[in-house]
């Protein structure tokens, strides 16, 4: 009886049906939201704090130590800034990489042994207890990286926790595919008999070891999701090495799930916080430890090209920024497309991962319901339409963030040598933070030979207008500079179905998504992982782990012992579940990688 209680009150049976669900909307490519539908219905009965208990929880942070009781501890390190002017002052710990590397590998057996099931248990139930936490990781998300505060809330918040849903249910699904016990008849026999001889054998997952998570410094949460609870529900401990401007959400982050671990009785540091000063090089030094398997990271091509050049012991993970294009040929609604263009550029000041940088209009002019707009009307109006999105302080403190970096600010002024300013990045007052450093998005005009330029990766609020020979010149320049240095997102606009379909095979040869005619800022604000899958498909699951198959004959021999401590619960969807090929008689264990 005590066993059957024990088995109910699992993580995993508490959020079963929450993971069945999750599952099935995955198999039927729906796109469910459970967290941010909980919030629209009722905050408080989803359980999470109010905005004024957050606030105050948050300052409670300020101004002192962020402990963890990690191995290895140093001493204490500060290194962020709030770009609206409080002062954060929260010293985090600076522990021995090494010390934190081999408390993950001691950690990862017993993590393992947990299995998928109670692995994506725990997994929600850090999910659920972030959720309470909401408003809390939305100001952490605000001070530290600049964002507006509803940009912060979505991206740190029930919608991020969504997105960490889906990948925890996908790392269930795909381990749930391999079946754990084998039968089969091999053709051989037993010593050379001729006769069929049954066989059986066992089919297990492995973990590749030690994660590494780096963060992003603009969307911590949002781009770090994915990859921790992917690492976490395939059996990988993980170390978190926040960008050091942007520490303190993803710290929450840890703390929550140490908390959550050492309650289940598992040992706390399958999940670790590393932070050090930016001159240490701590993300490069862990990324290239011999013991570190796998590292997610999504940030700047520059850097996610270096990961993959050292990082070779590593499975590695990267979604790089890249040029985000935008192709315009023609349009029916030339007011809206201008309009939504605007809003793209002045978003967050820049940092959204689909912000356009690149603009490619052929010099002819396109077609439009208004008629033929040139080249030049064309970024007079989109420069216009800017002015008039941020004519009103309201706007300016919904649209913009505050800019939280040297590089974005050095970035703004480089830009503006390079060609014909079209609209001039100028600061903005910002109605709560009168001392935030808040511009408005530089737009400069450039040719096509321009090249060295605009196939350069630039941060923050910096787009260029570039002036092809005609759309099939816009296309080819697109293709090869995206398809060279990489991208998030490329918009295409046309009424003709013939650039449509050419833009369409472009982007799959670039491998980047496209948005077709949307002028809406769609992409964005993507709702849930299933909008913004990872570019490394079903691999960003199952390259965490490999499939070690046992085989014997089952004639003669007794069934192994079960060793679980309980009832091993019933897959998700185990009628739907294909079985693995059996392996033919031979060696004694096989390593597949899935």
């Amino acid at each position: 009886m005590e066993r059957l209680k024990a088995v109910r009150s699992s993580p995993y049976e508490r959020h079963r049906e929450l993971l069945q669900q999750a599952v099935r909307a995955l198999a039927a490519g729906e796109c469910r939201r459970p967290f941010t539908e909980a919030t629209g219905q009722d905050a408080a009965d989803a359980g999470m704090r109010s905005v004024r208990t957050a606030v105050k929880v948050f300052g409670s942070l300020l101004g002192r130590p962020f402990d963890l009781d990690q191995p290895g501890e140093l001493g204490r390190v500060c290194t962020e800034s709030s770009p609206y002017g409080i002062d954060m002052g929260i010293r985090y710990p600076r522990c021995d990489p090494a010390a934190l590397v081999a408390a993950a590998a001691q950690a990862t057996a017993g993590w393992r042994a947990a299995g998928p099931h109670q692995r994506a248990g725990l997994a929600v139930e850090i999910l659920r207890r972030l959720n309470t936490r909401s408003h809390e990781l939305a100001l952490a998300v605000h001070h530290t990286t600049g964002q507006p505060p509803q940009a912060a809330f979505r991206s740190a918040g029930p919608r991020a926790q969504d997105r960490a849903l889906e990948a925890v249910a996908l790392a269930l699904a795909e381990s749930e595919r391999v079946p754990a016990d084998l039968s089969w008849e091999s053709g051989q026999g037993t010593q050379g008999s001729g006769q069929p001889s049954p066989m059986r054998g066992t089919s297990t997952l492995v973990p590749r070891g030690v994660s590494l998570l780096i963060g992003c410094p603009d969307y911590p949460l949002w781009n770090g999701y994915p990859g921790l609870f992917a690492s976490l529900v395939t059996g990988n401990p993980v170390i978190v090495a926040p960008h050091p401007r942007s520490v303190l959400p993803l710290a929450i982050t840890v703390r929550v799930a140490r908390q959550v671990l050492a309650e289940a009785g598992h040992p706390p540091d399958i999940v670790t916080l590393a932070v050090a000063e930016p001159a240490e090089g701590l993300h490069e030094r862990l990324a290239t430890d011999p013991a570190v398997r796998i590292v997610d990271y999504t940030g700047s091509a520059q850097f996610a090209g270096w990961l993959k050049e050292h990082a070779r012991q590593a499975a590695t993970f990267v979604d790089r920024t890249g040029l985000n294009t935008v192709i315009v040929d023609s349009t029916g609604d030339y007011r809206d497309l201008v309009r939504g263009l605007a809003h793209s550029l002045c978003r967050c000041s820049g940092t959204v991962r689909t912000t356009p940088q690149n603009i490619l209009v052929p010099t002819t002019g396109i077609a439009t319901d208004q008629g033929r707009k040139s080249l030049g009307d064309f970024g007079a109006d989109l420069g216009e339409a800017v002015d008039r999105l941020l004519g009103h302080p309201a706007r300016v403190a919904r649209l913009l963030g505050a800019i939280a970096s040297d590089t974005v600010r050095a970035g703004l002024a480089e830009a503006t040598r390079y060609g014909t300013v079209l609209h001039a990045s100028g600061a903005l007052r910002h109605p709560n933070h009168p001392g935030a450093d808040v511009r408005s998005p530089l737009l400069v005009r450039l040719a096509a030979q321009d090249e060295r330029i605009y196939a350069r990766e630039w941060p923050g609020p910096v787009s260029f207008l570039v002036g092809t020979d005609s759309t099939s010149h816009s296309l080819a320049l697109f293709r090869r500079t995206v398809g060279r240095h990489g991208a998030s997102y490329a918009t295409v606009h046309s009424t003709d179905p013939l650039v449509l379909a050419v833009a369409e095979t472009a982007a799959l040869d670039a491998g980047v998504h496209l948005v077709q005619n949307l002028a809406d800022d769609f992409p964005a604000d993507p709702s849930s992982a299933g909008a913004d899958l990872h570019p490394e498909g079903a691999h960003f699951v199952t390259g965490r782990f490999r499939v070690v198959r046992s085989r014997q004959h089952a004639a003669g021999t007794a069934p192994a012992p079960v060793v679980e401590a309980a009832p091993r619960p019933t897959p998700i969807g185990a009628a739907e579940s294909p079985r693995a090929p059996a392996p033919d008689a031979g060696s004694a264990a096989a390593l597949v990688d899935v």
